[in-house]
């Protein structure tokens, strides 16, 4: 029987029940407490709505976990052999710095997830030839995850290892040529446009010990969108953004499987300290990309600047995430410098149109929450995850943690929170019964939110209607 988490289609997605559950990756920057998944309740009715009400504690610490996903999604209707067996039940948990990947099941009891399996460093260098996992997508044939490093450690080239479905055994590297391409970060896809996108962070060494001056204004970070064919498995077209736009992370492709377009988020502009989206999207002559947003620097009093952004006198926004709703209405753009969680009206791509700001913690306003007036908070919005319906935004506040040093010196702590949206107008509110901060995670840092039967960014479609 057909896993019923699996949609057709967005509207599918969009009309199916709300999650129940957030499953959230927890991490001890020093590497002393193990590792874990906390889940956190999201039915607004229970008793328990917005607490902490699992914890799945991983084998080791200093994992670093960073982004993970399901081991299966919508995506398994667009190819045979795999929609009457695969159900969306494992959590694929890669560790950033481990370079380890857990696999944790959520049955029977989806409270109490359990690790069932470890790959090991060993086994994802030998077979693909990577290090330094980064993000997890269910796809045709195989789960693809995205890798920062080359075997062991080494810095590169990164790009895509494959994991088989049922066994999670790691296959190989999915690339057969890669050409010019040599950094990593995101991978995602069209379908049906026989297109896979990925996108450029660093290297292990360029990132691992914090941000390093030198490699920010060498202009040595990624600044292209790579495109490839997803059939044959090479690549195609490199399109560079311009190397003063250092650090190309996120994608979001549009849900429409029938549209070849989608936004790609831009760290940092090396010229003026702003941070911009892109829209890539496919022409007669391949892919082009075009700025849509640019969110300039804040001006600060360098007194209030850590070491690294006082000869700047300014707070640069530092867009580390994006995420679009499923009828890809809605972009969601986290300025994770500056406190702002930005959203804008995109229903026409080319000319977004901002419909909401709100701000939590900053490097200097350090904004606290409506739920807690007296409580600084330090980081900012970070990881975003939108419910399938568009209603509901859940934000964690950590970047990588030694780069939170780097604008945090104080520390980031840890929190995560949730808003309501206007999905008809535009407009966010934040829930002033869900904000969970340091000791709800037992001392631990958050990053990525999955929700229970699929969110925004994990899932992709076979179908329109």
């Amino acid at each position: 029987m057909m896993d019923s988490t699996f949609y057709r289609s967005p509207l599918e997605a969009i009309s199916a029940p709300m999650e129940s559950l957030a499953y959230v990756a927890a991490f001890d920057p020093a590497g002393r407490q193990k590792d874990a998944i906390a889940v956190l309740d999201c039915d607004a009715g229970s008793a328990t709505y917005g607490e902490v009400v699992g914890w799945a504690e991983l084998p080791t610490a200093g994992n670093e976990l960073h982004h993970f996903g399901w081991n299966a999604c919508s995506s398994a209707l667009c190819h045979g052999g795999h929609a009457g067996h695969l159900e969306r039940r494992y959590l694929i948990v890669p560790g950033l710095r481990s370079s380890r990947t857990y696999i944790l099941d959520t049955e029977p009891d989806p409270r109490a997830p359990t690790v069932v399996r470890t790959i090991e460093a060993g086994e994802l260098a030998a077979k693909a030839g990577y290090s330094r996992p980064h993000t997890l997508h269910c796809g045709p044939g195989a789960i693809f995850m995205s890798a920062l490093g080359g075997a062991d450690g080494d810095d590169g080239p990164g790009g895509v290892a494959l994991l088989d479905h049922e066994t999670f055994d790691v296959v190989g590297a999915w690339e057969q040529d890669r050409g010019d391409q040599y950094l990593a970060y995101d991978v995602w896809w069209h379908l049906n446009h026989d297109t896979v996108v990925t996108s450029e962070w660093g290297t292990p060494s360029m990132i691992e010990n914090g941000l390093r001056p030198e490699d920010l204004l060498g202009r040595r970070f990624g600044h292209h969108l790579n495109f490839w064919s997803m059939s044959q498995r090479r690549l195609l077209q490199r399109v560079d953004l311009g190397d003063e736009h250092q650090m190309v992370l996120e994608l979001r492709p549009a849900h429409d499987p029938a549209q070849a377009y989608g936004f790609a988020g831009v760290v940092i502009s090396v010229e003026d300290l702003s941070a911009s989206v892109w829209l890539w999207r496919k022409g007669e002559g391949g892919f082009t990309a075009h700025k849509i947003i640019t969110i300039p620097a804040e001006p600060a009093d360098p007194a209030q600047l850590p070491p690294a952004l006082q000869p700047f006198g300014a707070v640069p926004p530092l867009v580390t995430d994006i995420d679009l709703s499923v009828d890809d209405r809605w972009l969601y753009v986290s300025c994770w410098g500056t406190g702002e969680l930005k959203q804008y009206d995109v229903s026409d791509p080319l000319h977004p149109r901002e419909t909401a700001s709100v701000r939590l913690g900053g490097i200097v306003r350090r904004q606290p929450h409506p739920a807690a007036p007296d409580l600084p908070l330090s980081g900012a919005p970070q990881m975003i995850e939108i419910s399938r319906d568009g209603k509901r935004v859940y934000l964690t506040n950590s970047l990588y943690a030694a780069w939170d040093e780097v604008f945090y010196p104080d520390g980031v702590g840890a929190w995560l929170t949730k808003f309501d949206a206007d999905v008809e107008r535009g407009g966010l509110t934040a829930d002033e019964r869900f904000l969970r901060h340091t000791d709800d995670f037992r001392g631990l840092r958050v990053h990525q939110v999955r929700l229970q039967g699929g969110d925004a960014s994990s899932d992709s479609y076979c179908f329109t209607d």
